[in-house]
C-alpha cells in the first residue's frame, strides 16, 4: 500500500495536481548521500541527480530575474506564497536581488539584500522537496553593481594600470562585498578583445591586446574566486564573458557578426578565455550574442563543447547571456520557436538560461525541456549533463551547508575605509598622462591664486555602465576644491552640455537620448570663457558620458527596433566641446584637459593645441581625489593606454598589432595613431639600456631571458611600465608587425636602476601554422622593449631547427 501511495503521489506531483512534499521534514533526509559533506562532490552530484524528477532537473537549468513579480509581494519583499508556485521545483539561479523594481528603480541596501537572499535560500532549503539551494548572481564589472558597494574604475581604466597585483586586490574586495550579501556568482569579467572602439561596450573590456586582456582577466578571476579549489565564504564564482569573438563586431554595432577566420579567432579572441580556464580556473562562462561564420554563440557546439570543454578541459557551467536563447528564434531565425531554440542551446552546451522571465515574449525556452525530453526530442542524458554541472558548482560553493549572507558584514564590508582607499589607489594608477608640453603639469600651487574648473564632466562623477549608487561620489570639481582648501580659489563653469540628459552613471539605461541644444551651448561657452579669463589656470574636464557610448540593445522584440543605441559612427568629442576648448584657449590662460570617457576619442584639436592632457576613463567613486592628486603633483602618473587612440574613425581598425600590409595609409592623412597602444608619460624620465637576450639562440622548445636596465633619470620617484614585444621575421603564415608578450610595472627612485627580465619561450613565440597547429618555427625573431608600442629598443633571437 505504501508503494502504491508513493506512486500515486508522485504522479500527482508530475502532473501538477499537488505541491511538492518537503523531503527535509523527513528524519532520514539529512542522512542521504548528497548531504554528506565527507563524500566527494562528484558522488554527491550523482546521488542527488538520481533522486530528481524531470521537472526538478529542468528547474536547475533556469534562472529568474528578481525584479519580476514571480516571488515578491507588492512591497518588493520575498513572498513565500508566490514562491510555492514559481519555485515549486527549485531554481537554478536568481539574478540581481539588489533590484526591487528593476534597473531604473529602487535598489536595496547591503543588509537588506542579504536578508532578502536569505529568505529565498531558506525557502528552497526548507520548503522544497530536495532542498536544493540556488546560485544568486549580480553584476560586478568594476565593483558590485548594487547600492552602497564600492565603485572602482571601469574595466578599461583598470586595464590602464597594467598592474595585475592591484587588479587581484580590487576583485578580492569586490568578492568580499558580494559574498557577504549572499551572492555567490558575478557576471564578470568581460574578456572580449576590443578591436573597434566605435563599439559602445569598449569601456567594459581590458583593451585591444589578447595578452594584456589575458593577464588582467586572470588576475580578476583569481581575486574573485580565491586560491582554493573552490570559492570560500569570502569569494564568488567568476563568469568569463562573452564567449566568443564579441569584441570586434561588424561596423562596431553591439552583438554584430564576428566573422573571422579560425586562425584569427584562436590567436586574438580566444587566448583570454583559455587563460581564464586553464590558468585561473574560472567556474562559469557566458555565451555571446554574436555569430561566427553564421553560427550563433548560444548554438555553437564548436565553441562550447569542442574548444571549451574538450580542448581546454573546462568543468564549470555555461550560462546564456540575458535573452540570448530567445534571440535564436526572435531575431536570427535559426529556430522556429522557443522549443527549438532551447533544444539548440542545450545541445550546444548552454547549461543555464538567464533569465527565464516574463519580460521576454514567449520566454519559455528551457521550460519546454520537460516536454521535449518526454517526447524524446531531447536525450535526457544531455539534460543530466547540464544539471550535473550546475549542481557541482553548488556543492563546491558549500551552498547546501550554508547559502546565507551576513547582513551585518554586508553593511560593514560595503564601501569600507579599506575599500575606499583601494578605489583611490586604483583610480590614481589608471590615470594616463597623454601629453605634458613644457612641463605644464603638475600645477604649482605656490604660483596660483585661482583655478577655473570647466566642462560638462567637471561637476559630475561618471561611473560608466553596470553601476549603482555607491553612496560616495567625488567629482573632479569636488576633488580640486578639497585639494585647494582655503589657499586657492576654485571657480566653476559648465562650459557646455554633451547631451540633453547628463545626469551621470544611472542614465545609461535611458532610451530618450538627444544631443544638447546648440543655442544653449553657445551661451554656456561664452560664460565659461569669462570664468576662464578671471583665473590663473584652467582645468577643462571633457570627454563622453554614459549616454554617448554604452551597451546597445533591443527594447522592442516584436519589431526588433534598435531603440537603445549605444555605438558611435565617429570618435570625435561629442557635442560642442571643441568650440569650448577654442574659447578657453583664446583667453591665453594655461590650460589642462582631463578626459573622462569610456572609449578612445579622436580629440585631434585638443591633442594639437592643449599643452597637457590626462586620460581618466571612468575612475570610479574616488575620481576627483585621484585627478586632483595628479594635477597638483601629489601622485606621479604611470598609467598606460590599453587601446589605441585613432585620429579618425576612418583609420579603423587601428590596433597596434596589425599585419604588414595593413597600414599603407590614406590620401591626405597621417597614418599614425593619435596616441599609440601602451602610451603614457610621467613627471620623471626613464632611460633604457643594455638590452640582452640570453641565450641568443634556442631550440623550438627552449627558453631565453630578455633583460633590460631601466633607470629613473629624473628628479622624483616614479613608476614605469616596461613592455616586451616580439616579431617573427619570416614565417609560413603572415604575422603581426609586433605582439605584446610581457610587461612589468616597476617603481624607481631618482637615479635608481632596475634590471627587468622577461621569459621568452614556446608561449611567447608560437603561432598557428598552415595546418592550424600551434608551433614555433625556426628562424629569426626580433625582441623589442620600451615604454610603449612605438619607442622600442631591439635585439635578436634565433630559434634553431630541431
Amino acid at each position: 500500500k505504501a508503494v502504491l501511495r508513493r506512486a500515486a503521489f508522485g504522479f500527482a506531483i508530475l502532473t501538477g495536481l499537488v505541491g511538492t512534499p518537503p523531503l527535509r521534514s523527513q528524519p532520514e533526509a539529512s542522512r542521504l548521500p548528497y548531504r554528506d559533506v565527507r563524500l566527494p562532490v562528484e558522488q554527491r552530484v550523482a546521488d542527488l541527480l538520481s533522486r530528481m524528477t524531470l521537472e526538478e532537473k529542468v528547474a536547475q537549468t533556469r534562472g529568474i530575474w528578481l525584479q519580476k513579480a514571480l516571488i515578491k509581494d507588492e512591497k518588493g519583499s520575498f513572498s513565500e506564497a508566490k514562491a510555492r508556485v514559481a519555485l515549486k521545483f527549485g531554481i537554478g539561479e536568481v539574478g540581481r536581488p539588489s533590484e526591487i523594481e528593476g534597473s531604473l528603480g529602487e535598489t536595496r541596501e547591503a543588509a537588506d539584500e542579504a536578508v532578502h537572499v536569505n529568505d529565498i535560500q531558506r525557502f528552497l532549503l526548507e520548503k522544497t522537496r530536495l532542498g536544493i539551494p540556488t546560485i544568486i548572481h549580480e553584476e560586478a564589472l568594476h565593483g558590485l553593481a548594487a547600492r552602497g558597494a564600492t565603485s572602482f574604475p571601469s574595466a578599461i581604466a583598470l586595464a590602464g594600470t597594467w598592474d595585475v597585483n592591484l587588479i587581484e586586490s580590487v576583485f578580492q574586495a569586490v568578492a568580499q562585498e558580494t559574498r557577504a550579501r549572499g551572492v555567490a556568482q558575478v557576471l564578470t569579467p568581460v574578456l572580449d578583445v576590443a578591436r573597434d572602439p566605435r563599439w559602445g561596450r569598449t569601456e567594459e573590456t581590458y583593451g585591444e591586446d589578447p595578452y594584456l586582456v589575458s593577464r588582467i582577466g586572470a588576475a580578476c578571476i583569481r581575486g574573485l574566486q580565491g586560491s582554493g579549489p573552490a570559492p570560500d565564504k569570502n569569494h564568488v564564482i567568476a563568469t568569463a564573458k562573452h564567449f566568443a569573438v564579441h569584441g570586434q563586431p561588424e561596423a562596431g554595432i553591439n552583438a554584430g557578426p564576428g566573422n573571422y577566420s579560425e586562425r584569427i579567432i584562436r590567436e586574438v579572441f580566444l587566448p583570454p578565455f583559455k587563460a581564464a580556464v586553464t590558468e585561473a580556473g574560472v567556474m562559469s562562462v557566458m555565451a555571446s550574442y554574436n555569430e561566427i561564420d553564421r553560427i550563433l554563440g548560444h548554438a555553437n557546439k564548436w565553441l562550447l563543447n569542442r574548444i571549451l570543454r574538450e580542448e581546454w578541459g573546462f568543468h564549470g557551467f555555461v550560462v546564456s547571456d540575458y535573452g540570448g536563447i530567445q534571440r535564436l528564434a526572435a531575431i536570427h531565425h535559426v529556430a522556429a520557436d522557443s522549443a527549438q531554440a532551447a533544444k539548440r542551446a542545450l545541445e550546444a552546451g548552454v547549461d543555464v538560461e538567464l533569465p527565464v522571465d516574463n519580460d521576454w515574449p514567449n520566454a519559455i525556452n528551457y521550460d519546454t525541456l520537460v516536454q521535449q525530453v518526454r517526447e524524446k526530442r531531447i536525450d535526457e542524458e544531455t539534460l543530466d549533463k547540464a544539471v550535473a554541472r550546475v549542481l557541482r558548482a553548488k556543492f563546491l560553493l558549500g551552498l547546501f551547508e550554508d547559502p546565507y549572507g551576513d547582513p551585518a558584514l554586508a553593511g560593514k564590508a560595503s564601501n569600507s575605509p579599506q575599500h575606499r582607499s583601494l578605489a583611490l589607489q586604483a583610480a590614481r594608477e589608471a590615470l594616463v598622462l597623454l601629453k605634458n608640453k613644457d612641463r605644464t603639469l603638475p600645477l604649482d600651487r605656490s604660483r596660483l591664486k585661482s583655478v577655473a574648473v570647466i566642462g560638462p564632466n567637471a561637476a559630475i562623477c561618471h561611473l560608466g555602465g553596470y553601476s549603482d549608487d555607491p553612496g560616495r561620489l567625488v567629482s573632479v570639481l569636488d576633488g580640486i576644491r578639497a585639494k585647494a582648501g582655503k589657499e586657492l580659489r576654485v571657480d566653476y563653469a559648465l562650459g557646455c552640455k554633451i547631451s540633453k540628459r547628463d545626469e551621470g552613471f544611472r542614465s545609461w539605461y535611458r532610451n530618450d537620448i538627444e544631443p544638447a541644444d546648440p543655442a544653449e551651448n553657445v551661451k554656456l561657452i561664452a560664460q565659461a570663457a569669462r570664468v576662464a579669463g578671471e583665473n590663473d589656470a584652467v582645468v577643462l574636464v571633457l570627454g563622453g558620458n554614459e549616454n554617448t557610448a554604452r551597451e546597445a540593445w533591443f527594447n522592442t522584440w516584436e519589431t526588433r527596433d534598435y531603440d537603445h543605441p549605444g555605438d558611435r559612427d565617429n570618435l570625435d568629442l561629442p557635442g560642442q566641446q571643441d568650440e569650448l576648448v577654442r574659447a578657453v584657449l583664446a583667453t591665453g590662460k594655461p590650460t589642462v584637459v582631463v578626459l573622462i570617457n569610456g572609449s578612445p576619442l579622436s580629440a585631434n584639436y585638443v591633442a594639437e593645441h592643449v599643452p597637457a592632457i590626462i586620460e581618466g576613463w571612468y575612475l570610479g567613486q574616488e575620481t576627483g581625489h585621484a585627478v586632483a592628486d595628479v594635477l597638483f603633483g601629489d601622485y606621479n602618473p604611470a598609467g598606460r593606454l590599453p587601446i589605441t587612440f585613432p585620429r579618425t574613425a576612418g583609420q579603423l581598425p587601428a590596433y597596434y598589432n596589425y599585419k604588414p600590409s595593413a597600414k599603407r595609409g590614406y590620401l591626405f592623412a597621417d597614418q599614425t595613431p593619435l596616441f599609440p597602444f601602451g602610451h603614457g608619460l610621467s613627471y620623471t624620465t626613464f632611460r633604457y639600456e643594455r638590452l640582452k637576450v640570453t641565450p641568443e639562440k634556442i631550440g623550438p622548445a627552449g627558453k631565453a631571458v630578455v633583460s633590460v636596465d631601466v633607470t629613473n633619470t629624473g628628479d622624483r620617484t616614479g613608476e614605469e611600465v616596461v613592455q616586451l614585444y616580439i616579431r617573427d621575421e619570416v614565417s609560413s603564415v603572415t604575422r603581426p608587425v609586433k605582439e605584446l608578450k610581457g610587461f612589468r610595472r616597476v617603481q624607481l627612485n631618482p637615479g635608481q636602476t632596475a634590471k627587468v627580465e622577461f621569459p621568452v619561450g614556446f608561449e611567447e613565440l608560437a603561432f598557428y601554422n598552415e595546418d592550424m597547429k600551434l608551433v614555433v618555427e625556426p628562424g629569426a625573431f626580433t625582441v623589442m622593449v620600451g615604454p610603449n608600442s612605438v619607442d622600442l629598443k631591439t635585439a635578436g633571437l634565433e630559434v634553431a631547427a630541431p
